[in-house]
């Protein structure tokens, strides 16, 4: 494909007219705003790109013109420097339409790239995660936190969030969100029941239930999942010797099921294959999977497989870590929502990039490193208001930068490493409990002083 494509399939993933034909906007009419769905659902993305994730830098970009080309008239008629304008134009955006461009984003790069899919099924990463809030408005009551009986209610909020993302581009396809008392398993189903594709649900022990098995079956997907030992004994009934046998999934009185679906037995494959590493302890891995032709999908392929689903827990750091979405300062769970699925368009975008640079130089979309690729976009958003010409030229310069931004081919392993940090000595002590009776106990100790 020519430079000149692929940045044509680049903006039909940024926010543009497609998008105001989703399903969410049909049935709302918005009055003449300077900023527009078009516009809001732009800063959206653009705070998550932007190394200043403020409203205030949204509303600076605005002034200088940075959204014009989406409104003509909205940097000439942007009169005010407050945020007020934009804070309402957020919270007027409907939730839907965000996570219905999500899906539209993930479909569009899956059409993309003739390596998306393996054996004609994409190939879907489902995993979750959890999303720190301050306990702000109605948060704390949508996203309780956790709390015991010695330490008593902990102060941060959580979400939960179940992403479906793509194993060979690293896009996300979906998006499920709930509170804590939510399952991942429950969230997952969300995303299976969705899923308009043929695809192949790649999970860990923690998807590898009954529930997950049956939901597929139901919607003519499939399923590549670990199971743990316990389970895997009950389903096949003997010893669990290395080998591949053909089995009946069949529902336990103890299982979840899924309210109105069949629960009949669902059929396949329950995969035992020791994994062996140089220095190591042998470790059984326990498999059952929903495709059942051994010779079509032999056993080596579907272990091979299920090895491409560490890619999942280094895509939800990328959208933690480097883009900055491990905590959202939202003060509603509406925006909470919100913010975090516009942090995975933001994220989209990213790989869309990386996979336009990959196409140009006939290389795999995840030999390319996320983060380096991510500075080389984030500069060259920030001039788009350029000529056509120029901006072809700057997009293909910018393609030629990232298809350098390889990954390095490691000759030794790297040594592991614990999981504990090193903390800086503060003169202040920790802050337990809420600010509101600090600053309650702080007025105290100054009247008596």
């Amino acid at each position: 494909m020519t430079p000149a494509q692929l940045l044509g399939f680049f903006f039909r993933l940024l926010p543009r007219r497609g998008f105001l034909h989703l399903p969410a906007l049909q049935n709302l009419t918005f009055y003449d705003r300077l900023f527009t769905p078009l516009v809001t659902l732009w800063y959206l993305l653009f705070q998550w790109l932007n190394a200043d994730h403020t409203l205030d830098a949204v509303l600076t970009d605005a002034h200088a013109g940075g959204a014009d080309r989406l409104n003509g008239k909205l940097s000439r008629r942007l009169r005010s420097h407050a945020t007020t304008s934009y804070s309402d134009a957020r919270q007027r955006l409907p939730t839907d339409l965000l996570a219905q461009a999500l899906r539209l984003q993930g479909s569009q790069i899956i059409d993309l790239s003739p390596t998306a899919l393996w054996r004609g099924l994409v190939l879907t990463l489902l995993d979750g995660s959890t999303v720190r809030l301050r306990p702000y408005g109605d948060i704390a009551k949508t996203f309780p936190p956790h709390g015991n009986q010695h330490r008593g209610r902990a102060y941060w909020c959580l979400l939960r969030v179940v992403v479906g993302f793509c194993a060979l581009t690293g896009a996300a396809l979906d998006c499920a969100l709930g509170a804590t008392d939510l399952s991942e398993q429950a969230l997952g189903v969300e995303i299976i029941l969705r899923a308009t594709s043929r695809c192949l649900f790649i999970g860990d022990r923690n998807f590898g239930v009954f529930w997950i098995a049956q939901v597929a079956q139901h919607s003519h997907q499939h399923v590549l999942v670990r199971l743990t030992q316990q389970r895997a004994r009950k389903l096949l009934g003997k010893s669990l010797k290395r080998g591949d046998y053909a089995l009946n999934w069949t529902a336990t009185r103890h299982a979840h099921t899924q309210p109105g679906l069949s629960t009949e037995p669902v059929p396949g494959r329950l995969i035992v294959v020791p994994i062996t590493r140089s220095g190591f302890r042998s470790q059984p891995l326990y498999l059952f999977t929903t495709l059942q032709d051994p010779l079509q999908y032999p056993v080596v392929e579907l272990v091979r497989l299920y090895g491409v689903r560490w890619h999942i827990e280094l895509n939800l750091r990328y959208v933690k870590a480097q883009m900055g979405a491990v905590e959202l300062h939202a003060h509603s769970a509406e925006m909470a929502r919100k913010e975090w699925l516009a942090a995975l368009m933001a994220y989209n975008l990213i790989r869309a990039a990386m996979l336009c640079a990959a196409l140009s130089k006939g290389l795999p979309a995840l030999s390319l490193s996320f983060s380096a690729c991510r500075r080389r976009l984030e500069y060259w958003l920030r001039n788009l208001g350029r000529s056509k010409a120029a901006l072809l030229q700057s997009w293909q310069t910018t393609l030629q930068k990232m298809s350098c931004c390889r990954l390095p081919h490691r000759r030794k392993p790297r040594p592991s490493e614990p999981r504990a940090q090193r903390h800086l000595r503060e003169s202040f002590p920790p802050l337990i409990g809420s600010r509101a009776k600090a600053r309650k106990k702080l007025q105290k100790v100054a009247r008596k002083c």
